[in-house]
């Protein structure tokens, strides 16, 4: 269900206590329900008697901050809903995208990867700094001189959806993501800049650069395949075994042939080999590349035993 009614709970219930929202969630819930039906008894329509009530009992933010005995002020309580919500607004995305910008201009004019890396994140804590001083001054300036800034009243149309009970969560997907979009990452950053160099201080790469006109492209394809079946798996919001069975064949599409490649020691540039000499003696190379397979297969196959519990748990 996702009433207007349910969708007020839920708007409440994110920010009282834990331990007292199953209490908290009955009582309101009977007391809406009895309000509604004393309307609907007087001859109001059901449905407009529901949003009344809603409407009489005002933001579920400041409803819940009553049953949580929080104050809601900073400066002071009549704009500090307003406050928070651009606040939140305004720090989740500004800084980021002023750091990535700071980011990609510093790398354009020549940086170095650490230079880059500390000039955006430098500058995105300064915009975060900036912009909690700034606003927060002007809403305790309009506060203290009881400013009329003429705010819209909160109506039960601002009410968010009820959350769906996911089997899928953001964290996870977030988790995966970043994962294969790092090894995405990598593959090409490797090409130019590996931690390994040549006496004359060129750059190494670990993978056989001739592998860029045969297997990469490929191997590239699926991770990026594999980030698109995140997400779809994300939105679809629940595991399946249709999902489980396209997990199956990226995995599969991805590790058999680095495993294949590994075997036939083809993964690995040559010049690297030839850098760490060790590596060329006895079979040092083949036992580096049999422990790789094995670790991979081990990785992959736990991977996909753990996604099929998880499956059969969530069809159950």
């Amino acid at each position: 269900m996702n009433t207007l009614t349910d969708r007020y709970l839920a708007a409440t219930l994110t920010s009282v206590p834990a331990q007292r929202r199953d209490e908290i969630a009955a009582e309101l819930r009977g007391s809406i329900e009895d309000m509604i039906e004393d309307r609907a008894g007087n001859g109001q329509d059901p449905a407009t008697a529901e949003r009344d009530v809603l409407t009489e009992l005002g933001n579920p933010e400041r409803l819940a901050a009553r049953y949580a005995d929080r104050r809601l002020q900073l400066i002071g309580p009549t704009y500090y809903l307003v406050w928070a919500r651009l606040m939140r607004l305004l720090l989740s995305f500004v800084p980021a995208i002023v750091g990535t910008v700071v980011a990609v201009i510093d790398a354009a004019d020549g940086g170095s990867v650490g230079d880059v890396i500390g000039s955006g994140i430098g500058a995105a804590i300064e915009v975060a700094v900036q912009i909690a001083f700034w606003v927060t001054l002007a809403f305790a300036i309009a506060e203290r001189s009881k400013t009329k800034l003429d705010l819209p009243d909160w109506t039960v149309d601002q009410l968010p959806d009820a959350p769906v009970d996911r089997q899928v969560s953001r964290t996870d997907t977030v988790a995966a993501v970043v994962t294969i979009t790092l090894l995405l990452a990598y593959l090409p950053w490797q090409h130019f800049r590996s931690w390994v160099q040549a006496a004359d201080g060129t750059n190494i790469p670990i993978i056989d650069p001739a592998l860029w006109t045969s297997w990469l492209p490929a191997l590239i394809a699926v991770l990026v395949a594999s980030v698109a079946f995140e997400i779809v798996k994300y939105r679809v919001g629940r595991r399946t075994w249709p999902l489980f069975g396209v997990k199956v064949l990226l995995d599969l599409a991805f590790t058999l042939p680095v495993i294949w490649l590994l075997h036939t020691d083809r993964l690995l540039n040559p010049a690297l080999v030839d850098r760490f000499d060790w590596l060329g003696n006895d079979d040092n190379l083949s036992n580096v590349a049999t422990l790789s397979v094995v670790i991979t297969a081990i990785v992959v196959f736990w991977d996909i035993v753990d996604s099929a519990i998880k499956t059969r748990r969530a069809n159950a």
